[in-house]
C-alpha cells in the first residue's frame, strides 16, 4: 500500500505550552517497526520441518501481535474520544486513525490465525500464510505509525495530562505476555536509536536497570540467539 499525501494536523494542535510528554509513542511505534520488520528474514530463516525453531519465531512474533493489540486498544479506549473534544480540528486525523486501526486488525488476526499451524509444522506451506500477514501488518504499519507521530502525538501533547499519557505505557506493560518481560524490554531498547540507554535511564528505576543487567539481558539475548537459529 502507498503512502499517501496526508493532511497536516496545524490546525489541529491547541495553542499554548505543552501539558504531558508523549515522546513514549514513538518509542513503543519503534519495537513494532523494527519486531515486525524483521519477522519475514526470521521466518525465512526457519528451516523446512523445523519446527521448534518455528515454535520460537513465531512466539516472538505471537508477542509482537498481543503488544500492538494492546496498544490499538488503549488508544481505542482512551485517546480518539479526549482528543476530538478537547482538539474538534483533529477530528480528521482521529478518523483516520480508526481506519488505519481496522486496516491493521485484519492483518493482525489473519497472523494470529496463521501461526499456530506453522508453529507446529514448520512448514514452508504454513510459513506463506505467516508471510502473506506479515506484509500486511507492515505495509499498514509503513502507513500508520508516521501520521500518528506526525499529526496525533502533537494534539496529545497540548490536550492531554501527563497521567493520562502515562496510563498507555501501563497498560501496554500489563499485557506483556507472561515471562516475556525481558525478552519485550530487550526489543525495545534495542529498536531505539542509541540502543536504549537513554530510555533505560528515563524509563526504568535504579534497582531494575540493576536486574536488567545481571539477569534480564542474557535473557534478552539468549532468545536473539534462538531467533536467529543460533542455539
Amino acid at each position: 500500500m502507498p503512502a499517501a499525501a496526508l493532511p497536516s494536523s496545524g490546525d489541529a494542535v491547541p495553542r499554548g505550552a505543552k501539558t504531558c510528554d508523549a515522546r513514549g509513542m514513538a518509542e513503543i511505534h519503534r519495537l513494532f517497526k523494527a519486531g515486525f520488520g524483521e519477522g519475514a528474514a526470521l521466518v525465512n530463516g526457519v528451516a523446512e520441518a523445523d519446527a521448534a525453531h518455528a515454535d520460537v519465531v513465531g512466539d516472538h512474533l505471537a508477542m509482537l501481535s498481543t503488544s500492538l493489540h494492546a496498544h490499538h486498544e488503549g488508544e481505542d479506549a482512551r485517546l480518539w474520544d479526549p482528543l476530538e473534544q478537547r482538539a474538534p480540528a483533529c477530528a480528521v486525523h482521529v478518523e483516520r486513525m480508526k481506519a488505519h486501526h481496522a486496516e491493521l486488525l485484519v492483518h493482525l488476526v489473519a497472523l494470529d490465525a496463521a501461526l499456530p499451524a506453522w508453529r507446529t509444522s514448520g512448514a514452508t506451506v504454513d510459513a506463506a500464510s505467516v508471510l502473506a500477514a506479515l506484509e500486511g501488518v507492515n505495509a499498514a504499519l509503513a502507513v500508520h505509525l508516521p501520521d500518528e507521530e506526525a499529526n496525533i502525538v502533537p494534539v496529545m501533547e497540548r490536550t492531554l495530562t501527563q497521567a493520562e499519557v502515562d496510563w498507555f505505557g501501563e497498560h501496554g506493560r500489563k499485557a506483556t505476555p507472561k515471562g516475556k518481560m525481558f525478552v519485550q524490554l530487550g526489543a525495545i531498547l534495542a529498536a531505539q536509536p542509541d540502543g536504549g540507554d537513554e530510555w533505560m535511564r528515563e524509563h526504568l528505576p535504579a534497582p531494575v536497570r540493576v536486574i536488567w543487567r545481571v539477569f534480564g539481558r542474557s535473557a534478552y539475548e539468549r532468545n536473539r540467539r534462538e531467533l536467529v537459529g543460533t542455539r
